[in-house]
């Protein structure tokens, strides 16, 4: 079996039964420059983890009726938030500049 896909930038993969993807110099190019623009900074990663557990435990918290597990979890998920915000925000000035 043989497939040909044809993706916007006009470079063809061919995909065979038995192998895998080839991909052609330019379109590795091409899709590396994509995820290094889309990559997270620490700080983004790092609140938006906390933003998770935050969540978890607040809502567990509610689930056993547990207020003081919940309130942790809501003061985490806002720190998480701030600390998101912050990455935010040093991805757009180091976009701006």
């Amino acid at each position: 079996m043989c497939a040909t896909v044809q993706n916007a930038s006009n470079f063809i993969l061919i995909i065979t039964g038995s192998e895998r993807w080839k991909l052609d110099t330019a379109l590795r190019a091409i899709v590396n420059s994509h995820y290094q623009e889309n990559i997270m900074n620490k700080d983004q990663v790092k609140g938006r983890i906390e933003e998770a557990k935050g969540k978890v435990k607040e809502v567990a918290g509610k689930a056993v009726g547990n207020k003081d597990l919940e309130q942790k979890g809501k003061i985490q998920n806002a720190e998480g938030k701030v600390q998101a915000g912050y990455g935010d925000l040093r991805e757009d000035v180091k976009k701006a500049i």
